[in-house]
């Protein structure tokens, strides 16, 4: 199955999201789970336009395909907020929750070492937790 990069930001009191090989692809929510059914249906659209036009789709989506989403960091940190604790995230990553903080609100732009350590900061603790048995 083809994989398609769906690319999720925070834009103001919203997410938004957009496909880079469907160009004016777009969608906007209040939530990424708002914008997975949205895109979606965004998608059958585009795909519907441009078989109406007698064009062919991208290659990767003639067919059956997966979409990936892709967060940038702040996007990702103010979906998670509320599930994974500030010292969770501190403990993980070695970032203090004042500097995550910065990251969420747009105050401070990670370099990308600091985003390597927060997208390992997650893969880790979803590990943990894939480890976990009751």
């Amino acid at each position: 199955m083809k994989q398609n990069i769906v690319e999720i930001f925070f834009a103001g009191k919203n997410f938004s999201a957009h496909i880079p090989l469907l160009p004016g692809c777009i969608s906007t929510g209040k939530t990424p789970d708002e914008i997975k059914n949205k895109i979606q249906e965004a998608i059958e659209f585009h795909l519907e336009g441009i078989k109406e036009d007698g064009e062919l789709p991208p290659v990767s989506f003639r067919g059956k395909y997966e979409l990936v989403y892709k967060f940038d960091t702040q996007s990702l940190l103010k979906y998670y907020k509320n599930v994974i604790t500030g010292s969770a995230l501190e403990k993980y990553s070695g970032i203090n929750q004042k500097q995550l903080n910065h990251y969420a609100n747009l105050h401070r732009k990670p370099r990308i070492e600091q985003i390597n350590k927060i997208k390992l900061a997650f893969h880790n603790l979803g590990k943990e937790l894939m480890s976990v048995e009751l």
